[in-house]
């Protein structure tokens, strides 16, 4: 008998089976997506390997732990102040309600919550998307205020994804003016614009903007698309994944190390 332990985790919503010694400390552990063993004391390969034999299926990779990328370095330095890979879709607004709670008997709907609703859907959508080789970022602060609701990096390029909470009404677009039922029109376009060029200047590539439509349900809006700004139902915003041949994948992890720190967008 070895002594070692098997004890699963979770990390970055991957399973980890890591091997620890009797006293605590780790000196492996097993990567089941990619099916690699890393050893941390190669003179315990053969313990380790006894220990995860139950667990282990297939062929599996030995070896020490890969060296860590440049972003993985990034990323590691960063501050957990800074860090805004954590946001959850719609993060200012959880925080805005939060300190300013919707009275219990209010008349009218919050339209906060719809707005909140409708990042959530746009961005779990995205979200659905990293398996394709594709990063995400939400509710990444401007200064002055603003921010981009959604931002997506991947093969296909960068994206400044903004949600729209439409709820089956009609949706009308006159750039840059966007109409949603009886509302007001309002210059959405050009702010989807405005924060595309400053996540541009921020990160030194292009960023192309995209108004994603959420709630639309059965009731599907009739929709011109203006000229420079893809406009896009909440259920097909997968098709971004057909669009590639622009950014290799240590592109897309550089690009979004620098996306997650707070100081990238503080100079915009």
């Amino acid at each position: 008998m070895s002594g070692l332990r098997v004890v699963p985790a979770w990390r970055h919503g991957q399973e980890r089976l890591y091997v620890c010694l009797p006293g605590g400390g780790n000196v492996a552990w097993y990567d089941r997506d990619s099916s690699r063993v890393n050893l941390l004391s190669e003179d315990r390969e053969a313990e380790v390997l006894r220990a995860l034999a139950p667990f282990l299926t297939g062929a599996v990779t030995v070896g020490p732990p890969p060296v860590p990328s440049s972003a993985e370095l990034t990323r590691l330095a960063l501050h957990p102040d800074d860090d805004l890979a954590p946001n959850r879709p719609g993060e200012a607004l959880h925080i805005a309600l939060d300190r300013d709670r919707t009275p219990a008997r209010r008349l009218r709907p919050d339209p906060r919550q719809r707005a909140l609703a409708a990042e959530q859907a746009v961005g779990d959508a995205l979200d659905g998307l990293e398996g394709a080789g594709w990063r995400v970022l939400h509710s990444l602060p401007l200064p002055g205020g603003a921010r981009i609701h959604h931002l997506l990096i991947g093969p296909g390029g960068l994206f400044c994804v903004a949600a729209l909470a439409v709820r089956r009404q009609r949706v009308r677009i006159a750039d840059p003016m966007v109409t949603v039922g009886r509302a007001a029109p309002v210059p959405l376009l050009r702010t989807l614009r405005a924060d595309a060029g400053r996540a541009s200047f921020a990160l030194t590539a292009e960023v192309r903007p995209v108004l994603a439509l959420a709630g639309t349900g059965a009731a599907d809006p009739p929709v011109t698309p203006p000229r420079d700004v893809r406009v896009l139902r909440e259920a097909d915003l997968s098709t971004l994944t057909r669009l590639g041949g622009v950014l290799k994948p240590a592109d897309v992890e550089a690009l979004h190390a620098l996306a997650r720190d707070r100081r990238t967008w503080q100079r915009v």
